[in-house]
């Protein structure tokens, strides 16, 4: 998959930025979409706010589809939330999900397509932040509906959970701008590396396992962890680590961070989430037999077809992961990525 293009440094105004906070859902809180002034049956969603650059901020008219919320479970319907799960706690992964310019606004591509998709069925948006760990354990004793956070479907985690795919997923080497080291598309080339990965990732499996490959053949890979991705990139500048592996959206936004600094970095290669044999794909996430995947998926399908979802990623500059349809537990990465 080419690079993503450059992220965008159009920022919204402080004036606009104030208009819209409360119309966004603040860091580990909760209210609702925004949309007063809009007609009866429709929320108006603000794409990009707060996001320091990282988007173009757009205002999405969202008509609620009767047809849609009606394939909701009861209990959700009645309720009248959609309770959004997003592991960015600590530090956030721009673009995707981090706090925006005002210090506790939720901002990113994961959440406001949580939010796109919620008034579109006619939902109140309520997003929960947690840790990567804790996002799973929400969903898993029924405090989060469904999580948009950057998921990859693996046959792995179907046993407890329900998808609705919505963006490729890709995985990026990202390492200093003077390292000439290159993944090339073979495993083996990462012997001898120091590699830092986020813990209970997808990267995390697929690293693990080109680990224990290497170790059968007698070479290894040091993997590191590290509390956040400040502290892996503040490891990366510091040459404490040779290569970071990430979401490649994580990756591309860094890229523009570091592109004037004093240790700029770039990208060495990709992989996709799924393995050797299949695209990954990123989805939607909700606890198994829920009942909620399908009309995520109907929902989110919807947005293909009336052009909002293509506008959503165009202003987080992510139209190159695009899916043409929404899937239900689509093949996910294999129990064992060989």
């Amino acid at each position: 998959m080419p690079h993503l293009k450059p992220l965008r440094r159009a920022l919204a105004t402080a004036a606009a930025a104030a208009t819209l906070v409360a119309g966004l859902t603040a860091c580990g809180g909760k209210s609702a979409a925004a949309g007063s002034g809009a007609p009866a049956g429709t929320a108006t969603v603000t794409v990009g706010a707060l996001s320091n650059g990282a988007a173009q901020q757009t205002d999405l008219t969202v008509p609620v589809e009767e047809s849609l919320r009606a394939k909701l479970p009861q209990a959700v319907r009645e309720r009248g939330e959609l309770v959004i799960g997003v592991g960015a706690l600590p530090a956030g992964f721009p673009p995707l999900a981090y706090v925006g310019t005002d210090q506790k606004t939720l901002t990113g591509a994961e959440p406001d397509l949580g939010r796109l998709v919620a008034a579109t069925l006619g939902l109140k948006p309520v997003v929960k932040n947690s840790t990567w760990e804790n996002l799973f354990v929400g969903i898993d004793s029924g405090k989060v509906d469904v999580a948009f956070t950057n998921v990859t479907v693996t046959e792995e985690r179907k046993k407890k959970y329900e998808f609705a795919s919505y963006r490729q997923d890709n995985l990026a080497f990202e390492v200093l701008k003077d390292n000439p080291w290159n993944f090339g598309g073979d495993y083996r080339n990462l012997a001898g590396k120091t590699v830092a990965v986020a813990r209970g990732t997808n990267q995390e499996k697929i690293l693990l396992e080109w680990q224990a490959r290497l170790r059968s053949e007698g070479k290894d890979i040091d993997v590191k962890y590290f509390p956040d991705s400040n502290s892996t990139y503040l490891a990366l500048s510091g040459k404490k680590i040779d290569i970071t592996f990430v979401p490649n959206p994580s990756s591309a936004y860094h890229l523009t961070q570091t592109a004037n600094s004093a240790a700029p970095t770039r990208n060495a290669g990709q992989f996709s989430g799924a393995g050797e044999t299949l695209q990954g794909l990123i989805a939607a996430t909700a606890k198994k037999d829920s009942g909620l995947a399908e009309p995520v998926a109907a929902t989110i399908n919807h947005l293909i077809q009336n052009g909002q979802y293509a506008k959503l990623l165009a202003a987080w500059n992510l139209s190159e992961e695009a899916v043409k349809t929404s899937e239900v537990n689509p093949p996910g990465l294999p129990l064992t990525n060989s």
